[in-house]
């Protein structure tokens, strides 16, 4: 059976450190090629447009959630509309409710925290390739909480 060609990845992300960081994770996989980094959703959307059609569109893109300007979420919208083909899995160091719901609700197909591992990373990154979701534990119980009826001391 051939090997399946690398999963092309973009970055997503406001900090510089964070994006060097991810750039040298993903060289750990052979099968994982960073195909572009940028550090605003609005710069994701225009390198979307550039590489349209190309052997370097990406396939996976990794975006943070709070930026200046056009957040993760709306980053997420308005990339997914354009190239639906693509899968977003968001890369964050929050767990809010609010934002968890606000990036799948945009599309996202994964919510990973910054703490995980790069293995982990790794895996995501893939499962997103082949349309699977991945949450991390920690939103699965934000998630989880969410919706949950209040508890009014009763016994049901």
């Amino acid at each position: 059976m051939p090997a399946q060609d690398p999963i092309r990845v973009m970055i997503v992300d406001d900090h510089r450190v964070v994006r060097s960081g991810l750039r040298f994770c993903l060289l750990a996989f052979e099968d994982l090629e960073l195909v572009a980094e940028v550090e605003s959703g609005e710069e994701a959307l225009s390198r979307c447009q550039e590489l349209e059609g190309s052997a370097s569109m990406p396939e996976v893109i990794l975006m943070d959630m709070v930026m200046p300007e056009v957040n993760g979420a709306a980053a997420t919208r308005a990339i997914l509309e354009a190239y639906p083909d693509v899968h977003v899995l968001v890369l964050t160091g929050f767990d809010t409710s609010a934002l968890i719901r606000e990036a799948l609700d945009a599309g996202a197909i994964g919510y990973l925290l910054k703490n995980a591992s790069i293995d982990e990373l790794a895996r995501a990154i893939r499962a997103a390739r082949n349309g699977r979701v991945t949450l991390a534990p920690e939103v699965i119980k934000v998630l989880a909480e969410g919706s949950s009826p209040p508890d009014d001391g009763r016994l049901r």
